[in-house]
């Protein structure tokens, strides 16, 4: 008599070969011989492009008005006059530095303002306990699925003119269009989707790790610092990287929020296509100065990503 506790894997009677489960079938097909050619073709399909946009932003003007990147393998020729004239001007009066340091300093606070806020914010939610906590926390998530263009304009409204009678960010009678209009929009942005993913992880940490910091004597204040940061440190810096290259790539917020002092390397860019939309050879080294910093930042911290997006998926 078959037993009703038997394994559905073992082998059934007259059977030689064990029964597979759906989840061994799809590790079987996605590491078969097939798998890996598609897997390699689309990531050459997806790499050619912009391989051929790094060859044209080291090759003559003349060159790339002329032929294709792919000539360089029969006629080769670099040079790094494209490079010079994007960072410092020169003869085509194209200079993304300033550009490129004002990403910087959109960037870094646009980061760590939502961060800082966002983990107090998560803690609260996920370990104290205050009257309307629930609706809050349904509100914060709630908040997400808004769009960014619907507050653009309310919130243009509120830099220029704001209620109260409170001075603008920028003073009375300078426009709107600096960097705290930036960095608090990017803000407002971000803090919905943080507050979310850092409670959801900080509810993963065992509440009896919690309760014996507070058997010893240890304050909200302590635990946080002492117990809950270095814990999070993962998460926060999966999130971090989000948020940099959103806030780095993002060219909605910055053409509407910023002044032409204080405009990133997104919006001159754009600026480039319209004015010098020939100048190929400008465009291509422009888009290679704008990719290295997000490339070095997320290949820096590509370890804490993994361990921030894997965090909370396995208990034990």
């Amino acid at each position: 008599m078959t037993s009703v506790l038997s394994d559905p894997a073992e082998t059934e009677p007259g059977s030689t070969k064990p029964q597979r489960t759906a989840a061994q079938a799809a590790t079987e097909a996605l590491s078969s011989r097939t798998a890996s050619v598609v897997t390699i073709i689309v990531a050459i399909l997806w790499t050619v492009p912009t391989f051929g946009l790094l060859v044209s932003s080291f090759r003559p003007e003349e060159d790339v008005k002329t032929s294709g990147w792919w000539t360089i393998f029969t006629n080769p020729s670099f040079t790094l006059q494209n490079y010079k004239d994007v960072l410092h001007g020169g003869s085509s009066q194209e200079n993304l530095f300033n550009n490129l340091v004002n990403s910087i300093v959109i960037t870094i606070p646009a980061v760590l303002i939502p961060i800082s806020l966002a983990t107090l914010a998560a803690y609260a939610f996920a370990w104290m306990d205050f009257k309307g906590k629930y609706v809050l926390f349904i509100a914060v998530f709630a908040l997400q699925i808004v769009p960014i263009q619907v507050t653009l304009v309310p919130l243009l409204k509120l830099y220029v003119d704001p209620p109260f009678n409170l001075m603008p960010l920028a003073g009375r009678d300078a426009p709107a269009g600096g960097l705290y209009e930036l960095w608090i929009s990017h803000t407002i942005f971000a803090l919905p989707l943080a507050i979310f993913l850092l409670h959801n992880f900080m509810r993963e940490i065992p509440g009896e790790l919690i309760e014996s910091a507070r058997v010893d004597g240890a304050g909200h204040v302590q635990i946080f610092t002492r117990i809950m940061l270095p814990l999070m440190m993962p998460a926060i810096a999966a999130f971090a990287i989000f948020q940099f290259l959103w806030v780095w790539n993002d060219l909605l917020v910055a053409l509407v929020f910023s002044s032409p002092e204080v405009s990133p390397m997104t919006v001159k860019l754009v600026q480039m296509v319209g004015e010098r939309g020939q100048d190929w050879q400008l465009l291509a080294s422009g888009a290679f100065v704008s990719l290295v910093i997000p490339l070095i930042v997320f290949l820096s911290l590509q370890r804490y990503f993994v361990r921030g997006l894997l965090a909370g998926s396995v208990k034990g």
